[in-house]
C-alpha cells in the first residue's frame, strides 16, 4: 500500500514520461500540458527537455495504455500550440507514424480528435508538404482500419487547408488503388476524399486519375459529384501561421481584399498544374511533314487529325516545335475549310499544352490566324477565335496589341469584326492592366471605329472602349471621350456598367493619392511662403528655389557676351529682383569668395582664386548687376555689411567675364569640337549597330535555317537508318526460309531415294505363286469371298482360324506351339478331309493336272527356295537401307511367309517338312527384327 500512495510528482517531467507506471506517465501527461498553457511566450524553458529530447513525444503518443495515450496525444497538442515552429520541425519526424497507427485508429474519439489536432498543427506551425508524404505510405498499409484513418484524415486536412496551399497532385494519383480496397470502410473514406477534391478542383481534376477507374466507380463518383455541383466554392478553414502573418500586415496597412484574391486564386487551380509534362514530340507520326505537304486534302486532314490526338493533353513538355508551328501556319491558308479548322484545334492544344513556351511562336502562328478570320463559316471563325484565345492566354496583350490593333485597320469587314471580338476578350481575360501607351493606342483605334458604316463594328469598339473603362476607370477614359457625342457616351457607360474584367487596377488607385498627399503638402506650403525665410526650419528650404535664379544667368557665361542683360532683363517685375538680389547677397557672402566658382564651373576655384583677391575693391563693375539706380531695391535696408558684400561678388563676376572672353572662349570652342567629333563618332556608331544588328539577324535566320536542315538531315538519316535495319532484318529472315527451303529438299530428296530403293526390287507375289500352286495341285482356287472348289466351308473356317492367329501372334507375342495348339483339327486331318470332300461332303470336283502331284510338290518347294533367297537377298539390302525402309520390308516379308505357312498348313502349298520348317524359322527371323528395328 505504501508503494502504491508514494507520490512521484517529485520527479522531473521527462523521467515520469518514461516511468513505467501507467498512472505516473497519465499524470505527467497532464502536468505537462497545464505547464505549456502557462508560459509567457515560445522561448521558456519549459520547453528545453522536450525541444532536447523529442522522443519523449514518440513514446508518449504510442503509449500502451490508452487512457496515457490520450493525454499523451492532448499534451502533444499544448506542447505544439505554444511551443511555436521549433517544436514542430524538433518532433515531426518521430510523431507523425504513432499518431497515424494508433491516434487516429483508437476506440476513444478523444484520442482520434487530439491526434488529427496535432496533424493539423504539425501543417500550420510549417509547411504542409512533410505531412503528406509522412501520411502517403499509410495508403498501402496491410491493416483496412490504417488506412481509413490515414483517408479521413486527409479529408479533414484538405477541408480545412484546401487544395491551393496543399498540393494535391500525391494524393490523386493514389486514389484508383484505393478504390478498389476489398474493406468497405476504406471505399468509403476513399469516396468521401474524391468529393473533397471535387468540391476545391471541380472537373480538373479528373485527368489525373479518372481514366484508370472502372466504369462503375466512375458512376458512383458521378453521383456523388452531383450533389456538390451546386455547391459554391469552399473557402479555407485554417491558415498557415506564414499566411497569418501576411494576413496581419495586410490588414494593419489597410487591405481588405485577401481573401477575395485567394478566392480567385483558388479558381485559377485546372488540369495544367496538376497534370505531368507529357512528351508529345516522340510521339509525333514520323510522315505528319510528308503527309501534310500531301496534294489530297483528304490526307492532310488525316495527318492533323493525327497530330491533334498527340497534343490532345492537359500538359506538354517543352520540346522544339518550330517546324509543326510553320506547318500549322501553312495550313491556314489552306483552301479546304476542313483543313484549317482542324489546324486551328490543333494551335489551340498546342497552345494550352505549353503555355509559358508558347510565345516564341506566337509571331509565326497568330498573324496567319487572322488573316483566316475572314471565312464566314461559323465552325471555322469559332475555332480560329479558340485558337486565338488560347495564344492570348499563353502570351500578355502587351505581346498581341500590335498585331491586333493592324488588323482591326482591315479592309475585310469580316477580320475586321472578328478582330474587335478578339480585343475584347483580352480586355475581359487579361490580368495585367495596359499601360498608359496601350490604352491610348486602343482608346484611338476604338475610336475611329465607332464611325464605321456597319452596326455591328460600331457597337463592338463601344464595348472595347466600355471594357478598357472598367479597368482603368471612369477618370482615366474621360480624356478619350471628350469628343464623343452624347448618344455614343450613353453606349459606352452601358458597356462600361455590364462589363465584367478580371484586371485588378481598381485595388491601386485608393493607396496613391492618400501616401502622395502629404509628401505633396509640404512642397506647396515651401514654394507658397517664399516672403518667409527668417522661421526656423523653412528658412534652409527657401535656399534650394533661391539658386535657380542664380544658376540661370550662371550657366551661360561660357558665352561671355551678354551676362548683364540676362540678368537686366529679370528686374522688370516690381518687388521680385530686390528679393532676388537679397538672396544672390546672402548666397555670395555666406560660403566667401569660392562660392560664386562653385556654383558657376568646378574649375574656377582652382584657375582664378589670385585674380578675384587682387581686384576686391574694384567698384565700376557694381552698376552691371542693375543695383545702382532701383529705388527701393538698391537701397541696403539696414544692413550695412550686406552692401560690401554686394559689392565683392559683383567685382567677382566683372573678373569672371573678363576671364571668359580670353581663356575660356577657346576651350569652349575645343568643347565644341570636341561635342562635334563625339556627335559624329556617335553617329558612325549608331550605323556600325545598325549594321551589326543586320548581319545578327541574318546569322540568325541562317541559324534557325542550318538548325531546320540539320533536324530534317538527322530524322532522314534516322528513317535511313531505320530502313537498313529493317531490310537487315528481312535479309536474314530471307536467308533463313532459304536454308530452312533447302534442308527440306534435301530431306525430300532422301524420303525420294529411300522410296525408289524401297519400289525398285519390286518383290514377286508369293501368295500369287502360292495360289497358282495350290490351284496346279488342285487344292482349290482362292477367291476374295475365300476358297472354292474341293475344301467347302469347313476349309473356309480353318483359314480364318489360322490368319486370325497369326493375326494374335503378332499383335500379343504368342509362340509356334501354341499356334499349333490352336488348330482344332490335325493338319493330316484336314489335308484327307480336304482331299476327300468338297463343301457339305460334296463330290471333289475334278482338277486340272491332278495325276502329277509329286511332281507339283517339287516344283512348289524349289519356288519356295526361291523365295526364300530372294527374301535373303532383300534383307541383305534392307541392313543398308534407313529403319523405315526395313520396317515396312520386314513387315512385308512376315506377312508373306505367314501366309506360305498358314497355306502350308492348310495344305494349299505343298512346301515339305524342310520348307515348312524353315518358313517357320524366317518368321521367327523377321519378328527378331521387327523387334530390334
Amino acid at each position: 500500500m505504501a508503494d502504491q500512495e508514494e507520490d512521484f510528482s517529485s520527479l522531473p517531467l521527462p523521467d515520469r514520461f518514461s516511468h513505467k507506471i501507467w498512472k505516473v506517465r497519465k499524470q505527467a501527461y497532464e502536468d505537462a500540458a497545464k505547464q505549456f498553457e502557462i508560459t509567457p511566450d515560445e522561448s521558456d524553458p519549459a520547453f528545453t527537455p522536450f525541444l532536447q529530447d523529442p522522443s519523449l513525444w514518440k513514446s508518449a503518443v504510442a503509449d500502451s495504455n490508452v487512457a496515457a495515450q490520450q493525454e499523451g496525444i492532448a499534451a502533444l497538442c499544448s506542447f505544439l500550440k505554444y511551443g511555436g515552429k521549433q517544436a514542430c520541425t524538433r518532433t515531426r519526424n518521430l510523431t507523425v507514424s504513432p499518431i497515424v497507427e494508433k491516434g487516429l485508429s483508437s476506440t476513444r474519439a478523444a484520442a482520434k480528435s487530439n491526434s488529427l489536432e496535432a496533424l493539423l498543427l504539425y501543417i500550420e506551425l510549417d509547411v504542409p508538404g512533410p505531412i503528406i508524404e509522412d501520411l502517403t505510405p499509410f495508403l498501402s498499409h496491410k491493416q483496412p482500419k490504417v488506412i481509413a484513418a490515414a483517408l479521413s484524415a486527409l479529408t479533414s486536412i484538405y477541408k480545412a487547408y484546401g487544395c491551393k496551399t496543399i498540393d494535391p497532385k500525391p494524393v490523386l494519383k493514389l486514389l484508383p488503388k484505393v478504390f478498389g480496397h476489398a474493406d468497405k470502410n476504406v471505399r468509403a473514406e476513399s469516396q468521401g476524399l474524391a468529393v473533397e477534391f471535387y468540391r476545391w478542383l471541380r472537373e480538373a481534376m479528373k485527368p489525373m486519375f479518372w481514366g484508370e477507374l472502372k466504369p462503375v466507380q466512375q458512376q458512383d463518383l458521378e453521383a456523388l459529384f452531383e450533389k456538390v455541383k451546386q455547391e459554391p466554392t469552399p473557402k479555407q478553414e485554417r491558415y498557415l501561421r506564414s499566411q497569418q502573418a501576411a494576413m496581419a500586415a495586410a490588414t494593419a496597412a489597410g487591405e481588405e481584399e485577401t481573401g477575395a484574391d485567394a478566392e480567385e486564386e483558388v479558381v485559377e487551380i485546372d488540369a495544367f498544374d496538376l497534370a505531368e509534362p507529357v512528351d508529345v514530340m516522340s510521339k509525333v507520326p514520323k510522315d505528319f511533314q510528308e503527309n501534310v505537304s500531301s496534294t489530297k486534302w483528304k490526307d492532310r486532314k488525316d495527318a492533323l487529325d493525327a497530330l491533334f490526338a498527340v497534343l490532345n493533353v492537359p500538359r506538354i513538355k517543352d520540346a522544339d516545335f518550330g517546324e509543326i508551328i510553320r506547318s500549322l501556319a501553312k495550313c491556314m491558308k489552306d483552301a479546304n475549310i476542313a483543313v484549317v479548322t482542324v489546324a486551328a484545334n490543333c494551335v489551340d492544344a498546342l497552345a494550352k499544352g505549353l503555355r509559358k513556351g508558347f510565345p516564341r511562336y506566337r509571331s509565326v502562328i497568330m498573324a496567319p490566324m487572322m488573316d483566316r478570320l475572314k471565312e464566314k463559316k461559323q465552325s471555322v471563325a469559332d475555332a480560329l477565335g479558340q485558337a486565338l484565345d488560347s495564344v492570348f492566354a499563353a502570351t500578355s496583350l502587351t505581346d498581341c496589341l500590335e498585331e491586333t490593333l493592324e488588323y482591326l485597320k482591315h479592309k475585310n469587314p469580316q477580320v475586321k469584326l472578328e478582330t474587335l471580338r478578339f480585343l475584347i476578350r483580352c480586355l475581359r481575360t487579361t490580368r495585367d492592366v495596359p499601360q498608359k501607351p496601350e490604352v491610348k493606342s486602343i482608346a484611338d483605334a476604338a475610336t475611329k471605329q465607332l464611325t464605321d458604316s456597319s452596326e455591328v463594328v460600331r457597337s463592338g469598339a463601344a464595348e472595347i472602349l466600355g471594357t478598357l473603362m472598367k479597368i482603368m476607370g471612369e477618370r482615366a477614359m474621360n480624356p478619350y471621350l471628350d469628343g464623343l457625342d452624347e448618344i455614343r457616351k450613353t453606349r459606352i457607360k452601358e458597356y462600361f456598367e455590364t462589363a465584367e474584367v478580371k484586371a485588378k487596377d481598381k485595388p491601386k488607385p485608393p493607396p496613391a493619392p492618400v501616401a502622395a498627399a502629404p509628401k505633396a503638402a509640404p512642397g506647396k506650403k515651401v514654394m507658397g511662403k517664399k516672403p518667409a525665410p527668417g522661421q526656423k526650419k523653412p528658412a534652409p528650404r527657401v535656399l534650394t528655389p533661391v539658386e535657380e535664379p542664380v544658376s540661370a544667368p550662371l550657366q551661360p557665361k561660357p558665352t561671355s557676351r551678354n551676362p548683364p542683360s540676362k540678368l537686366g532683363g529679370q528686374p522688370k517685375s516690381g518687388l521680385a529682383p530686390p528679393a532676388a538680389g537679397l538672396k544672390l547677397q546672402k548666397r555670395l557672402a555666406g560660403p566667401g569668395g569660392a562660392a560664386a566658382p562653385n556654383v558657376s564651373s568646378p574649375r574656377r576655384p582652382v584657375s582664378h582664386p589670385p585674380s578675384l583677391q587682387e581686384e576686391e575693391a574694384a567698384p565700376p563693375p557694381a552698376p552691371k548687376f542693375g543695383l545702382a539706380g532701383r529705388g527701393l531695391a538698391g537701397r541696403p535696408l539696414g544692413k550695412p555689411p550686406a552692401a560690401v558684400s554686394t559689392v565683392e561678388p559683383a567685382s567677382a563676376s566683372s573678373v569672371v567675364a573678363a576671364g571668359m572672353s580670353a581663356i575660356e572662349r577657346a576651350e569652349l570652342e575645343e568643347l565644341r569640337a570636341e561635342k562635334e567629333r563625339l556627335q559624329r563618332a556617335n553617329e558612325d556608331l549608331r550605323v556600325e549597330r545598325s549594321k551589326l544588328n543586320s548581319q545578327i539577324h541574318e546569322l540568325q535566320n541562317q541559324n534557325a535555317q542550318l538548325i531546320e536542315d540539320h533536324t530534317r538531315d538527322v530524322l532522314s538519316i534516322k528513317a535511313k537508318e531505320t530502313q537498313l535495319v529493317r531490310a537487315r532484318s528481312d535479309h536474314e529472315a530471307a536467308e533463313q526460309m532459304v536454308h530452312k527451303q533447302q534442308r527440306e529438299m534435301e530431306r525430300l530428296k532422301r524420303e525420294l531415294s529411300r522410296a525408289v530403293r524401297a519400289t525398285s526390287p519390286a518383290p514377286a507375289d508369293v501368295s500369287e505363286q502360292i495360289y497358282r500352286d495350290a490351284g496346279m495341285n488342285g487344292a482349290g482356287r482362292y477367291d476374295p469371298t475365300g476358297y472354292s472348289g474341293g475344301y467347302g466351308r469347313q476349309g473356309s473356317k480353318r483359314l480364318s482360324f489360322a490368319s486370325s492367329m497369326s493375326e494374335e501372334k503378332e499383335n500379343g507375342g504368342l509362340d509356334a506351339a501354341t499356334y499349333r495348339g490352336k488348330l482344332s483339327p490335325p493338319l493330316s486331318a484336314g489335308l484327307s478331309s480336304g482331299t476327300a470332300t468338297g463343301g457339305r461332303g460334296s463330290p471333289t470336283p475334278a482338277r486340272d493336272g491332278g495325276g502329277g502331284a509329286a511332281g507339283d510338290g517339287i516344283e512348289s518347294w524349289k519356288r519356295a527356295a526361291e523365295v526364300t533367297s530372294q527374301l535373303k537377298a532383300r534383307i541383305e539390302q534392307m541392313k543398308v537401307c534407313p529403319i523405315y525402309g526395313v520396317t515396312l520390308y520386314l513387315i512385308g516379308t512376315r506377312v508373306a511367309l505367314t501366309k506360305v505357312r498358314n497355306m502350308s498348313r492348310l495344305n494349299k502349298v505343298s512346301l515339305g517338312v524342310d520348307g515348312r520348317r524353315t518358313c517357320e524359322n524366317f518368321i521367327l527371323l523377321t519378328e527378331w527384327m521387327l523387334d530390334v528395328a
